[in-house]
C-alpha cells in the first residue's frame, strides 16, 4: 500500500535530530553512508519521489535537472546558497526550490572572525611549530604578527552576515569598510564607510573579508587586478564561495609579500583543493566550517523541512528561491 507521507529523497546524512523529525513526517530514503551521489545515481533514486532534499555537493545542472522523474514536485537545499542549483532550469519545469537563509549568520560570522585573527596573528605558523616540535623558546622578536586593532576592513558584500561581521570587528577596534550593490540606511550602517565600487573597497582595506554571493559578475572578483589595489601587507579572508577568488592570483599575491596573509574556509572545486596552499606558511585554512556548528545544522535541516512542509501543505515556502 503506498505510503501517505511524501516521499523525500535525502542526498546527504544530516543531523540526528533533522533525521528523526524525517522519520515523523515523510517517507525519505536518507544517505547513512554520506556518500556523494553522482548524478546518474542521484536521477535513479530520485524515482518515485514527491521531492529531493539536497546539499552543495550535489549539482544539479540543467542537464540532470531534465533527466529528474516526473514526480518531483519540490527541490528543498540544505543551504544558504543556491549557486549549485540551476533555478531557471527548475522553474522551466515547474519544479520550485527553496534554501536555508539567516539560520547560519552567527555561525559564518564567528568563523570570518576566527580567520580574521588567525590570518592577522600568524595562527597557522604558530600551529605548526607546536605540531612538528620546532618551537625552541620564546623571543622578543619571534613569530611577530600584526594588530588589527585599528585596521581598515573591508567587507564585500554587506547582507546579513557581513553585518554580523562588522559587529563582531567592532569590538575588536577595527574601522568598517563595505562595498555592497545598495548602500545601507544610516541606521544599519552604524558609521561604516560605504563605497560604491568594489575598487574602491579593495584601496581601503587593510583585511578584505568577503561576504558576497557567487554569481556571474562575482565569479573572480578578486583578481590579479583587484588584489593589486589592496594596500601592501592586506590580508584576505573568504567565507563565502570558493569561485569568487581566482587561486592562480591570489597564491601569487601571498608568495609575492603583497599580501601578508591568507584566511579560507571556502575553496574552487573543495575538497579538491587548490595543493599550493596547503604550502603557505602564512595561510590559516579551514574545511569550509562556516555553519558546522550543531546548533546551525539542526537550524539548517528544521528550515528546510519548513519549506517542504510549507509546499506539500499547500503553502508557498518561506525560503523559495527565484532565478
Amino acid at each position: 500500500m503506498p505510503s501517505p507521507l511524501p516521499r523525500l529523497l535525502v542526498t546527504r546524512k544530516l543531523p540526528a535530530d533533522v533525521e528523526a523529525r524525517l522519520d515523523r513526517n515523510y517517507d525519505a530514503e536518507t544517505n547513512p553512508t554520506d556518500v556523494v551521489l553522482t548524478a546518474d545515481e542521484l536521477v535513479a533514486r530520485a524515482e518515485g519521489k514527491d521531492a529531493l532534499l539536497v546539499t552543495p555537493a550535489d549539482r544539479l545542472t540543467a542537464g540532470t535537472i531534465a533527466r529528474l522523474p516526473a514526480s518531483i514536485r519540490v527541490i528543498a537545499s540544505f543551504s544558504v546558497g543556491y549557486d549549485h542549483i540551476d533555478v531557471t532550469a527548475a522553474e522551466a519545469r515547474g519544479i520550485p526550490v527553496t534554501n536555508t537563509p539567516d539560520v547560519l549568520t552567527d555561525a559564518t560570522a564567528d568563523i570570518a572572525l576566527l580567520l580574521i585573527l588567525g590570518a592577522a596573528r600568524g595562527a597557522a605558523a604558530g600551529m605548526a611549530a607546536i605540531r612538528e616540535n620546532t618551537w625552541k623558546n620564546w623571543a622578543p622578536t619571534g613569530m611577530l604578527s600584526t594588530d588589527i586593532r585599528g585596521k581598515r576592513l573591508g567587507i564585500l558584500g554587506m547582507g546579513r552576515i557581513g553585518q554580523a561581521v562588522a559587529h563582531r570587528a567592532r569590538a575588536f577596534g577595527m574601522v568598517i569598510h563595505y562595498h555592497n550593490r545598495k548602500r545601507l540606511d544610516a541606521a544599519t550602517e552604524l558609521g561604516a564607510h560605504f563605497h560604491a565600487t568594489a575598487d574602491e573597497l579593495f584601496a581601503a582595506s587593510d583585511v578584505l573579508s568577503i561576504h558576497c554571493a557567487s554569481t556571474p559578475e562575482t565569479r573572480r572578483l578578486v583578481n590579479a587586478r583587484t588584489l593589486a589595489l589592496l594596500p601592501q601587507g592586506a590580508i584576505v579572508v573568504n567565507t563565502a564561495r570558493g569561485d569568487i577568488v581566482d587561486d592562480e592570483a591570489l597564491i601569487v599575491a601571498i608568495k609575492s609579500g603583497k599580501l601578508r596573509a591568507i584566511g579560507l574556509d571556502v575553496y574552487a572545486n573543495e575538497p579538491n583543493i587548490d595543493p599550493r596552499y596547503r604550502t603557505l606558511e602564512n595561510a590559516f585554512l579551514l574545511p569550509h566550517l562556516g555553519s558546522a556548528t550543531i546548533e546551525t545544522r539542526n537550524a539548517m535541516g528544521f528550515r528546510a523541512l519548513d519549506n517542504l512542509d510549507d509546499f506539500f501543505a499547500g503553502r508557498e515556502p518561506r525560503d523559495l528561491v527565484r532565478s
